[in-house]
Order: C-alpha cells, then structure tokens, then sequence
C-alpha cells in the first residue's frame, strides 16, 4: 500500500528530459543548459576554512547553526535589507534551501483554513518543492499563472475572496526562477497586504537575489518593515549556492518571525538534518565575504550583455532582469529542445516540465529555459548554435 497523494505526479523534470532527449544521439558537441548549477568558481580561501575546522566532522553539529552563522546571517540581511533582526531568535541555517522551503511547510501550515482545507499558492510555473510541499501537509496546491500578460510574476491580487480566505501560505520567487522578473516595492507591498487583510504568510524565496543587472532586487522583509506588517507574516529564503558559487555546499537560511522560526527549529530537531560543524564554519566565512559575489554578478552581466546581442531581434526575446536563465519563446518546447539536441547537441529545458497544466493549459509549454552557467565563450558558442537552430 502506498499513499495516493504522490500517486500523479510527473516524472521530476530532470528525468522526463532524460527520457525525451537520451533515446536519440547529439547532434553535436554536447553542452549542457539545462540544470542551474553555477560554474564560476567559488572564493579560493574556501578550503583553507574548510581545512582549519576539518576536526569538526567529528561532532554533531548544532541543530540550529552556530551563533557565529547566525550571527553572520543577520549581518548580512542588515548589510543588504536595513533590517535588523535577533540572530539566536529569527534565522536558522539550511542544509539547502528546499529543505527550508519544504519544511517551513510542514511546520507553518494549520490543519485547517477559516474551517476549509488550507490552500497554498504558488507561481506557475515553479520550483517544484513548492507543489510537494503543498501535498505533504494535506494542502490544496492553486497554481497562478506567471506569463507574459503578468509580468511573468503571479498575480494573486486577482484571485477570488474564497481562494485568498482558505490561503494559508503563498510562495513567490524574486527574481524569478525561470523568467528572471524582479518583483518591485509596490509589487511586495500589494502582496503584504493581502497577506495581512487575508491573514495567510508569504514564502519568499530569494535564492536569486545578489544575481542583477543594475540595482539590487527589493527584499520582502525590508518591505513588510516599511510598512509595519506582522513581523510573522514573511519568512525569507536564501541560499550561498547561486550567490557564492558553492551548490555543493548545501548552505542556505531561513529567517522570520520568532513564533515562525521556533516551529521550524522544533520540526528540525525531530526530522532535520543540520549543516555539518566545517560547513557551517565555511558559511560563517563566506557570508561575511562580499567581494567574491561582486566579482561573481560582474560575470553574470557580462553573460547578459552576451545573451543580449546574440538574440537581438528574435521576436518575444525576453532579457532577464536577475538570475541566470534565458526563458525563451519557443512554438513548443519539447519539440524545440529535441531539435536542438538532435542537430546541435545543446541540451536545454522544456518550460513545461517546470509548470502544470491548469484547465488544459501550461504556461511554460511554448518556452524553453536556458541556463548561462557555462564558462562565457562556451555559452556564447551554445546560444549562437541555438539561435541558428530554432530562430535561423
């Protein structure tokens, strides 16, 4: 017997690409653009920490960070956002970021909605912890459109008071994985407050934030401070693997209200896994670092200049404002991206592996996502041969 909640989902993304594009041979030299795994190098003193505090690997570590992380974690959010928060009381390092995004489900998500089972919304399309999350905790997931029409963000001011009042949590993502939108002041206001009118909480993963054109993307905890919002009404996510260049690291935090943040502790002493003690030590080092991620976002703007002027003129071209991923336009995406693999061997990522259909439509189905991870030349050779491939 098995639990039937899980019992329709998809193949994960990663797999259903697998079985569409490996059954058939590259065309090409092959060139991966597909997973957001970032290949710039990550600070040269990392092992040097890493080596100090080797011995540490024989202990248990702290199942809610060290002081010195957290104390590194809130420096940094009061460095970035001007927000001042308790180190011991309102952050607790992650072991990844999808740990904290799908634990803060588990955690912070009531039985029950004003007598309803509670909803969780989400963008579609999403990171795919989102929708488990929702699924985990007995949840309805409500998937909202984030398409071109919505500046690829969702718009859940338009929801209807019924959905809103059963809300329990609403995820979004700024910048936004996979189209790079930047959600404004104004935007994280409005959402607030409804937040506050509706009393639901905001998941705000902000993975992506220290990865911009030209100004540093808002935060939502620097606006509900603005604006004088329950401090328990958003938590934050953020992660050091896109802003360090360290994903194998497994480093990231999430930080909040203190009711919020002492639920989360409570689950992960039953069911966590905390950061081992010489990560978390690197953690501590790399937080308090800001020239390495300087450094890191010059070559990333260097690769949006590049994207620029290779795809000038292809109509529907979208440039990302943050992140690092092209979302590209397409007339459907699988059959884009086999094409590509079977004449270029440039392997990329049907958008809608990354979404659901809702009432027979999928919002990523005519677009594929690029991820500019590669060394630069080789990003511009595999984007040059994609142009010539789908838009020559």
């Amino acid at each position: 017997m098995f639990p039937e909640r899980f019992s329709n989902l998809p193949a994960y993304a990663f797999p259903r690409l697998r079985a569409l594009l490996d059954v058939h041979e590259p065309g090409g030299e092959v060139m991966h653009m597909t997973i957001g795994e970032p290949k710039h190098g990550f600070p040269d003193w990392v092992a040097g920490v890493l080596a100090k505090n080797i011995d540490g690997f024989g202990n248990y570590p702290p199942n809610d960070g060290t002081p010195e992380l957290q104390g590194a974690i809130a420096d940094w959010i009061k460095r970035r956002y001007g927000v001042s928060i308790d180190p011991a009381t309102q952050v607790m390092p992650l072991n990844g970021t999808r740990e904290g995004l799908y634990n803060a489900a588990m955690a912070l998500t009531p039985e029950s909605k004003n007598g309803q089972q509670p909803i969780i919304l989400m963008p579609n399309p999403f990171y795919q912890v989102y929708m488990i999350g929702a699924i985990s905790v007995g949840a309805e997931p409500v998937f909202v459109p984030a398409t071109k029409e919505t500046g690829h963000l969702p718009d859940f001011t338009s929801l209807p008071e019924e959905v809103l009042n059963r809300t329990a949590i609403a995820y979004i993502c700024s910048p936004a994985n996979p189209q790079g939108a930047v959600a404004s002041r104004d935007y994280w206001a409005d959402l607030i407050r409804l937040a506050e009118k509706h009393d639901f909480r905001i998941f705000a993963d902000e993975c992506y934030s220290e990865i911009y054109r030209d100004a540093p993307p808002v935060g939502a905890l620097q606006v509900a401070q603005e604006l004088g919002a329950d401090p328990e009404r958003v938590v934050i996510f953020h992660s050091l693997s896109k802003r360090s260049n360290l994903p194998g690291l497994r480093s990231g935090f999430v930080a909040g209200g203190p009711e919020c943040l002492k639920r989360v502790k409570l689950l992960r002493a039953y069911a966590g896994a905390p950061l081992p003690l010489p990560l978390q030590r690197v953690a501590e080092a790399v937080w308090a670092d800001e020239h390495h991620v300087i450094e890191n976002r010059r070559l990333y703007q260097e690769k949006f200049a590049i994207a620029d002027e290779i795809f000038a003129g292809v109509d529907g071209y979208m440039s990302p404002e943050a992140g690092f991923f092209l979302w590209l336009p397409v007339e459907d995406g699988e059959q884009a991206a086999l094409k590509l693999w079977q004449e270029t061997g440039v392997r990329v990522l049907p958008g809608a592996y990354l979404a659901r259909d809702v009432d027979g439509f999928n919002p990523g189905k005519q677009y594929i996502r690029v991820a500019m991870v590669a060394p630069k030349e080789d990003m511009r050779r595999g984007l040059i041969r994609l142009r010539d491939c789908i838009y020559g």
